[in-house]
């Protein structure tokens, strides 16, 4: 114990005597320590559970009480969500006080609060947000928001907003158009939800703002009740039609048995697998990395260190002041990057970091996870500096003290082990794409550490193809060959980071591409829609007319909505046909279009005389050949809910023709084939060709709101295409690919200009120039990242390649390459890594003795 200290204290001296090589493998073990316990602290901290959401939800109340457009038998979960609805008649009148006061025993007060949305307007834009009728005053309302700023409303003329509308131009003490007839209210309060604290909400008096609540579906109550209301009433409640939210439920739920419900999670392997691979992927990246910060230390103290042999110090003294570095360091890193993550996750929480996900709660800390991370940095560190250590004990104390360095001993079995690994990790990844996708990451992971052990020979291999580089070049390949050991382990942690990089862009740029190409829509990108689904034929006309008066000249194409015998409004499900013969819903959004030759021409994206011909006589004009069997088109129809009963299908004659653009288009029914399957259409869209008028969002929400006097139930928006884009995810990626390739080459290039100082003066005393130097130095961290980037960049294009298989099987297979993304790190990293170390090196001459 005493030499073991006698070396703690050695390694704290000499980190402390080099301070740039001390903080650069603290950064580099304390950094992931850092930013995984501060996310796992902050993760802890905004994932509320039901009882510390509760005072927000429902304030001081005993229970929260929520209708549903049916009176009928209905199932909810514990926090009062509906999970099953029955088939009930529907609500036709509001719920009166007296019967809610009945359900809930003889001393209930009832205070409403209705949920929904309302549009507003603002000196500087148009919106719809969250809407909320209550009365703040009272004191049931106690913990649902916080008073900011002013008062709560106290009249039907006031309102309190959130900051989130006060961003988008509301003003405290100023009126704010409110609904699309601008009924001018004055914000008197700005106010905050505790765990919502990034909302864009308005609150006002009950009959403020929502008319719609006003009916048999109002939102709700907050109730106070003499007794707690059990799980027994939250039944009887339910078999109204009503939805609870108990406090005495919440707190204290109800066991299995009487709920019914299964609340053991099933192990979620998949899950643990990943998480597991993760941590063994960084623990591998930060060991590849701090190893040749460790050996640049090594180089520095191996005099220190035979003078120590030399005095009587034993191998295994030599490697414990090595390890005792990296207690020193690791440990120091590990436990300096726990207090800053705990720590900065604590006050982010407390501070505005919150509002990024909308909310956090009180702080917790997870500390069986944060530990384990710590510990896990720490031991990073110490195996970082297990090589360093084993070299030290064998290096030859003759010839350090004499200023000479013994070439390097290879161990035959690494590549032995490598292959037998790499073997393994390829046969059981080809396993493995027949499972899940995490074991095939489990399985490449072993194929890694096969190619981690096969490093030093691939230096080898990579050295000699160079044999025909410029002279600099080629200087800088062998020194990279004869110091393998150094040069190995910065390859490896290029290539282990290039290979997690390149299959995570694999991946997500397949899963873009499927995307891309599965991407279906009933309408061209930019056509302007009014929809008014519930007009009848009066309030149709109306809207009409209104939209040719304020868009005169603009071309209005007329679409119709199916309805059945009792005038519900029935939604088409096309059905594909199959190799087989069997039949699958078609994914896309939207339902088929029914109209006439003219939405046709829109969709098809001009005048197709055939398809036309063919919509006139009763067809529909479909645009995948898969939709079409023996000339006829099968729809599945379903009602509002989609509720099994009322499922059919029905099949009219079908044409396939071609779109401008087959992504934008499913295709057109004309009403006579609906009407002829016994359904009845009415109108129910206009839409306007982007060619003629294609408006901004918030002048489609202008339009909506110049529209909207005397007229209810519709809405204006422009149609939106493929809007999906993984550009960020890339920037990501090659950052992260930045950091990692520069860093591991970078550590290794600073080592190996100081194990080449001699050579570099040695040139520049037979006369080479500085550029020459620079050049050498420029090779190394070239030949270091290009091999690297080399080897993992078709490791992981493989590696997300099959992992893709498990996720999308292999009929749906698309596999697309980020040839750009991938440009940038073959060429560019190498490239760019090569520049900075040949831009940084130091080209003034240092006068050495050489003996030998």
């Amino acid at each position: 114990m005493s030499a073991f200290l006698a070396a703690l204290r050695i390694s704290r001296r000499d980190a402390w005597r080099a301070k740039g090589r001390s903080a650069l493998i603290m950064v580099m073990v304390g950094l992931p320590v850092l930013v995984i316990t501060g996310l796992l602290t902050f993760a802890e901290t905004a994932d509320l559970t039901p009882q510390e959401r509760l005072t927000s939800e429902i304030g001081a109340a005993d229970v929260r009480l929520r209708t549903t457009p049916a009176r009928g038998r209905l199932h909810q979960d514990l926090q009062g969500r509906c999970c099953q609805s029955g088939n009930g008649p529907p609500s036709t009148r509001p719920w009166t006080g007296a019967e809610l006061a009945e359900l809930l025993g003889p001393g209930a007060r009832l205070l409403p609060m209705n949920d929904g949305t309302v549009d507003f307007r603002s000196p500087v834009m148009r919106d719809r947000v969250d809407a909320h009728e209550l009365d703040l005053r009272d004191p049931l309302t106690a913990g649902t928001y916080h008073l900011v700023e002013g008062r709560f409303p106290a009249s039907d003329q006031e309102i309190a907003v959130t900051p989130g509308v006060l961003e988008q131009g509301a003003r405290l003490g100023a009126p704010l158009a409110i609904t699309r007839e601008e009924r001018p209210l004055r914000v008197v309060g700005v106010i905050e939800h505790p765990h919502r604290t990034n909302s864009r909400e308005i609150i006002g008096l009950p009959g403020t703002l929502l008319s719609d609540k006003r009916d048999g579906s109002g939102s709700g109550w907050l109730a106070d009740t003499a007794e707690p209301v059990t799980w027994a009433v939250v039944q009887r409640l339910n078999a109204v039609g009503l939805l609870a939210q108990s406090r005495a439920v919440i707190e204290n739920p109800p066991s299995p048995a009487e709920t019914g419900e299964v609340h053991e999670p099933p192990l979620n392997v998949d899950m643990t697998v990943l998480i597991g691979l993760a941590a063994i992927m960084i623990l591998l990246e930060v060991v590849l990395l701090a190893g040749p910060a460790f050996a640049v230390g090594l180089r520095r103290r191996r005099r220190e260190l035979a003078l120590i042999a030399a005095q009587g110090g034993s191998p295994g003294h030599l490697r414990m002041i090595v390890l005792a570095d990296g207690v020193v360091l690791g440990g120091g890193a590990a436990v300096i990057g726990l207090v800053l993550g705990i720590g900065l996750a604590s006050l982010s929480a407390a501070l505005e970091a919150g509002r990024l996900i909308g909310g956090v709660g009180p702080l917790e800390i997870p500390w069986g996870l944060v530990v384990t991370v710590a510990l896990t940095g720490a031991g990073s560190g110490l195996i970082a500096a297990l090589v360093p250590a084993v070299q030290a004990a064998r290096q030859d104390v003759v010839a350090v003290l004499g200023g000479r360095v013994s070439a390097v001993r290879d161990r035959a079995g690494l590549p032995v082990l490598g292959l037998i690994l790499l073997v393994a990790g390829i046969v059981a990844a080809v396993f493995a794409v027949r499972i899940a996708y995490v074991w095939v990451l489990a399985a490449a992971l072993l194929a890694q550490l096969g190619l981690v052990a096969l490093a030093p020979r691939l230096v080898r291999v990579a050295a000699r193809a160079a044999a025909r580089l410029p002279l600099p070049f080629r200087l800088a390949a062998r020194d990279a060959s004869r110091h393998r050991g150094r040069t190995a382990c910065a390859v490896a942690a290029v290539m282990t980071a290039v290979t997690a990089v390149a299959a995570a862009g694999m991946m997500s740029n397949s899963r873009f591409a499927e995307r891309r190409d599965a991407f279906q829509a009933t309408l061209p990108a930019g056509t302007t829609t009014i929809e008014a689904g519930r007009l009848d034929d009066a309030g149709w006309a109306g809207l009409r007319a209104a939209v040719e008066r304020k868009l005169p000249g603009v071309s209005l194409i007329e679409g119709a909505q199916a309805m059945n015998a009792k005038n519900v409004t029935v939604y088409l499900d096309l059905q594909t046909v199959n190799g087989n013969g069997s039949r699958s819903s078609l994914v896309f959004f939207g339902d088929p279009l029914i109209g006439d030759e003219r939405l046709l021409a829109l969709v098809q994206g001009g005048r197709d005389p055939v398809a036309t011909a063919a919509l006139a006589s009763g067809k529909a004009v479909v645009f995948h050949p898969r939709l079409v069997r023996d000339g006829r088109l099968s729809m599945r129809l379903t009602t509002q809910g989609g509720a099994p009963t009322a499922v059919r299908e029905i099949t009219v004659p079908a044409v396939v023709a071609r779109a401008a653009d087959p992504r934008y288009a499913v295709g057109v029914v004309p009403a006579a084939a609906i009407q002829a399957a016994g359904l009845k259409t009415r109108p129910h869209e206009l839409y306007i060709d982007p060619a003629s008028y294609r408006p901004t969002p918030q002048q489609a929400m202008g339009l909506e709101w110049e529209l909207g006097a005397g007229i209810a139930d519709f809405r204006v928006y422009v149609r939106e295409g493929f809007r999906d884009d993984i550009a960020v995810m890339m920037w990501l990626l090659l950052a992260a690919a930045l950091v990692l390739v520069l860093g591991g080459t970078f550590a290794a290039t600073g080592l190996a200009a100081a194990d080449m100082r001699p050579d570099l003066t040695t040139m520049a005393a037979v006369g080479a120039p500085p550029g020459t130097r620079r050049l050498v130095v420029a090779g190394q961290a070239g030949f270091i990242a290009g091999l690297g980037v080399l080897i993992g960049t078709p490791a992981g294009l493989l590696t997300g390649t099959a992992a893709l298989v498990p996720v999308m099987g292999f009929r749906r297979l698309t596999v697309e390459a980020p040839w750009l993304f991938l440009a940038e790190v073959v060429i560019g990293l190498p490239l760019l890594a090569a520049l900075l170390a040949g831009a940084f090196t130091r080209t003034r001459t240092t006068l050495t003795r050489r003996t030998g």
